[in-house]
Formats: structure tokens, sequence, C-alpha cells
């Protein structure tokens, strides 16, 4: 199930405690051509990558593992351009969120051409398990929705900080902008959801609002 978070409080501020990455030293040797660090790095990284992978693309969605794998192969050809400004769980779980979003475009462009749009995404949210309730399942359909009607910035940002529950400074970290470019991606993101809010006042539990 997705987390969705609100706008409400960041967990640790950067003065407060220095960010560690134990990945840091895989990261470095991988890149520098260590099979063995490269290996090690994957089976590290399969679990967030593949978690991330799942909050977009659908838990029951059939192709999940297909894009864990597509996400795995471009986390390895993004990794010579990774410099160390975030950890490398948030730089690896945004290229998965950007695998998964490209996966769910193409998967819906099938769908249209197959003209059969309602009856396979009926079969997905009915899908889902038991545990989960009505309210649960629409929330997450329409998350879905939204990222893929979003400029690729904001979808990134809006993806971290609400499918995946990022605090702000970790989206900022992850994407490689200014806090205050992610406060302004995320209201760019709103701004143009308002619409939808408007045809569904339950939409606003879904944004939130940021500090």
């Amino acid at each position: 199930m997705l987390k969705v978070v609100d706008g409400g409080g960041e967990r640790v501020s950067p003065e407060e405690s220095p960010r560690v990455d134990p990945l840091a030293d895989l990261a470095r040797r991988a890149t520098g051509g260590d099979a063995a660090a490269m290996r090690q790095l994957l089976r590290s990284l399969a679990t967030p990558l593949l978690g991330a992978v799942r909050a977009i693309a659908g838990r029951d969605a059939p192709d999940v593992e297909d894009i864990g794998q597509e996400a795995m192969v471009a986390l390895v050809q993004a990794l010579p351009a990774f410099r160390g400004e975030c950890s490398i769980i948030h730089y690896a779980s945004r290229i998965a969120v950007r695998t998964a979003m490209a996966a769910r475009k193409r998967r819906l462009l099938r769908q249209n051409r197959a003209e059969a749009i309602g009856s396979e995404a009926g079969d997905e949210r009915y899908a889902a398990s038991a545990s989960e309730d009505a309210w649960a399942v629409r929330r997450r359909d329409l998350l879905r929705a939204l990222l893929d009607a979003l400029p690729e910035a904001q979808a990134d940002t809006f993806a971290l900080r609400i499918a995946l529950g990022y605090s702000m400074q970790e989206v900022a970290d992850a994407t490689g902008a200014p806090v205050n470019t992610v406060r302004s991606r995320l209201r760019l993101a709103k701004e143009a959801l308002r619409h939808r809010i408007e045809l569904d006042p339950a939409f606003a539990e879904l944004i939130g609002d940021e500090p």
C-alpha cells in the first residue's frame, strides 16, 4: 500500500544529524569496475528498489518484476554519474520511480490500443488485497494517474515525497535540487491538480499541504 504523508514535520534536519551512507564505499568500488562490489551493491538495493517500483506500478501489476529488472539495469548504467550528493538508496529510488512511471505509460498506451482500459483497470483494482479498503485502492489509482499527467521533474518530486514518504531534504538530495526548488515543484504540481480537487474534494487529503 502506498505510504501517503501530509506536509507535517521533517524527520531530522541535516544540521542535527550528519548523513552517513553505508553503501557509499560499495558504490565507489562498483563504479570503479569492482564486479564483486557491484553484485553486493545490487543485492543491497534490490528490496528498496523493488518497493519503489511497486509503489508506482502497483503491487499486483503483472510486470512488477520486469520493471524491477529494468530499473536495476538503469541503475547500473546511471551509477557512473552518481556523485554522492544523496544516499545511494535515494538515488536508486529516483531511478526506480522514473523507470516505473515510463513503464506505466507504455502499459497505458498498449491498453489504449487494445481498447480495454476500463476492464483491465477494473481487474487490477478489484484484484487488490482484501485488507485494502475501497478508499485506499482509489487513492492509489488517483496518485498514479496524477504522476502520469505531471512534467517529469514535478512527477519525480511528487512521487518521492507523497508515494515514498521522503522528507523534503531527502527529496532535495535525491533530485539534486535545493529544498526551495522542491517546494516549488510540489506547489506547481498541486496547482496543476486543483481542477481535480474541484471535481473530487477527496483529492485534498491525497496531496496535503507542504510547510
